[in-house]
């Protein structure tokens, strides 16, 4: 027998698969998006996916992982952008969404299973008059722990920062991979060890994370006849701390007109910003668009929108798969615009590119700071012109997050301390957890020139 068939072997009722449609299905998320990881990821697939449902089958399955020593790649809604959940060398790929519900509803915090979808924790908050405070574009697919093991930020981001920002993320459990598996709880700065680390350290079983009032919201699209006016607007919008607003999401023209979807919204050479802001908040934020000289073209409450899909979906990691539609050539980077210099080096950027090629950006906070994420958009050619671009933007002091590579170091956004590897080697003493994603060595091999989201660790 092979160590694939000792291991079905151990598992007991727990539901398994080796059918070949079903193993390429599950080995494959959103990596899609970028052009260098479709070639990277090719014809990776698990050797067997499983389907737990309770933290017993859980720990059955981790268990007999260790005995045959076999890699244990997680996979939620597999939303992922980097390749996340995409099984590098094989082995057992262990689908999460059988083991999903909502926990507990708490004064201020939710906690659910790993496996639960963002979008039915919403919906069970919603009952209690609550909602999250920062979700994914892909909320009606993602999974609770997918969002925290592969997530930085998203729609909420406008107010209240990304996952990494203290308090974001209330708490973690996550299960070891050893003879007999611990569930550990991490609290405080602790779940900085879990957060956007991919499933490297430890098996997410449950998330704990705050929530806010539930708003009536209305998403708005705001026209401007120029793409710096536009950016001011922005900027401006997500510093105004009594609004109450969760997306400020810009796309310079010709962009609005090539997501199918919103076509024939934004006036013909107009740049478009997607907000969604609390009913409350509605007349001051009328007020600020025409201070701002904007034109709101679409005013619809949430839900009610002519567009298809929330407009969240065409914010985010979902703007560019919108995009996609139009073009699969498009491609972008996720800069970092920094805080203390954001519209000087907007402008820069902006004037350098000479309308050649559109920005795409979302504006949020970061420790306290407006930031924008994004990057220009462009077809892709090849991998020298992607290293091309990078360099250029780096030029104006944006920092590149690499969006393009299967390595947890080389994208740049999770932040390392000297807790990380010992927590890796007491979590994972095989590695056996999502092998060939963490590497601890001193020097990190690049696919492109990034240097990652660099971030300030107090302030004075």
């Amino acid at each position: 027998m092979s160590p694939i068939d000792d291991f079905i072997a151990d598992l007991g009722a727990i539901a398994y698969s080796v059918d070949p449609a079903t193993l390429n299905r599950k080995s494959r998320d959103n990596a899609a998006v970028s052009p260098i990881l479709r070639k990277s990821l090719g014809g990776r697939r698990a050797e067997v996916v499983v389907r737990p449902v309770s933290k017993e089958e859980i720990a059955t399955v981790t268990r007999a992982a260790v005995r045959h020593r076999l890699p244990l790649t997680a996979r939620g809604g597999g939303t992922a952008n980097y390749g996340q959940s995409v099984p590098s060398n094989g082995g057992v790929l262990v689908d999460m969404t059988g083991f999903a519900g909502v926990c507990a509803v708490r004064e201020g915090s939710v906690r659910a299973r790993a496996g639960t979808l963002m979008l039915d924790i919403d919906t069970a908050l919603r009952a209690h008059g609550r909602e999250l405070l920062i979700h994914p574009s892909t909320t009606a697919t993602a999974t609770i722990a997918g969002f925290i093991a592969g997530g930085s930020g998203g729609i909420g981001s406008a107010s209240w920062g990304q996952l990494r920002d203290r308090g974001n993320i209330t708490a973690v459990e996550v299960m070891s991979a050893e003879a007999e598996p611990r569930l550990v709880e991490l609290t405080g700065q602790a779940v900085a060890l879990v957060h956007h680390a991919w499933g490297t350290n430890g098996l997410i079983t449950e998330v704990e994370m705050p929530t806010g009032p539930a708003w009536t919201w209305h998403e708005c699209l705001v026209a401007f006849a120029d793409f710096m006016t536009a950016a001011r607007f922005a900027i401006q919008l997500a510093r105004e701390c009594g609004l109450i607003k969760k997306l400020i999401s810009l796309q310079e023209w010709p962009l609005p007109s090539l997501m199918k979807d919103l076509a024939g919204t934004a006036p013909e050479g107009h740049a478009l910003v997607n907000c969604y802001i609390a009913e409350a908040s509605m007349p001051a934020f009328c007020d600020l668009v025409a201070d701002c000289g904007g034109r709101i073209v679409a005013d619809h409450r949430s839900g009610q929108n002519p567009f298809g899909a929330p407009l969240y979906e065409f914010a985010w990691g979902h703007g560019l798969r919108q995009l996609q539609k139009t073009d699969p050539g498009f491609t972008n980077f996720q800069g970092m615009f920094p805080g203390d210099r954001l519209l000087q080096s907007l402008s820069a950027v902006h004037a350098a590119l000479a309308g050649r090629h559109p920005l795409r950006l979302e504006f949020f906070r970061s420790q306290g700071d407006v930031v924008a994420m994004g990057s220009h958009v462009f077809v892709y050619e090849s991998d020298a012109q992607m290293r091309r671009m990078v360099e250029f933007l780096q030029g104006f002091g944006v920092s590149i997050a690499n969006s393009h590579t299967t390595g947890v170091r080389e994208v740049g956004i999770k932040q390392f301390t000297a807790e990380d590897l010992p927590f890796k080697q007491r979590m994972d003493p095989h590695g056996l957890f999502n092998p060939g994603k963490l590497d601890f060595a001193d020097v990190v091999a690049k696919n492109l020139p990034t240097t990652g989201w660099s971030f300030e660790q107090a302030r004075s």
